[in-house]
């Protein structure tokens, strides 16, 4: 399959997913070694869980099939560029190349605004919509210090 076949199917996938009504015109699909070893489309009303992004229902997939949670030697053919939490799904799985069809400024086009909370991320904590509050660090710290002096802990 060619790159421009799996960005296909990602399409296909974003084009079904709208359709049948269970979430967004999102589509996904995460290939190792020219194999799809992950695929989803947006669930995000059809199983009410903000996070079941087609790119994030994929990725799920995939580390499973592959039992892992590095995606170090993927690719990811997404139908639309990524919102920030599926790019810091991407970051955390070390995909290192994502391919994408659709800009976000053309999801902002059709009512997907995730270029507000790009637009959050660098303001200074106090400045941002979401107010966020430290509370109990202190006590907090403990589970740090001994995830520090781990000796059998899985880097990720």
């Amino acid at each position: 399959m060619s790159y421009e076949n799996f960005m296909r199917e990602a399409i296909r996938l974003s084009e079904e997913g709208a359709k049948s009504g269970r979430g967004g015109p999102f589509g996904c699909v995460v290939v190792r070694a020219g194999q799809v070893v992950g695929k989803g489309s947006n669930q995000v009303t059809s199983t009410n869980d903000p996070t079941a992004h087609a790119e994030m229902v994929a990725i799920r997939e995939a580390c499973k099939a592959l039992e892992t949670f590095q995606l170090a030697d993927c690719t990811l053919y997404a139908s639309c560029e990524p919102c920030p939490m599926c790019l810091s799904a991407i970051y955390w799985a070390r995909i290192p190349t994502v391919y994408y069809a659709n800009t976000r400024a053309d999801a902002a086009a059709i009512g997907f605004d995730d270029d507000f909370i790009y637009q959050q991320i660098p303001l200074p904590v106090k400045e941002r919509r979401v107010s966020m509050q430290p509370l109990l660090r202190d006590e907090a710290k403990g589970a740090f210090a001994e995830w520090a002096k781990k000796s059998d802990k899985v880097a990720y």
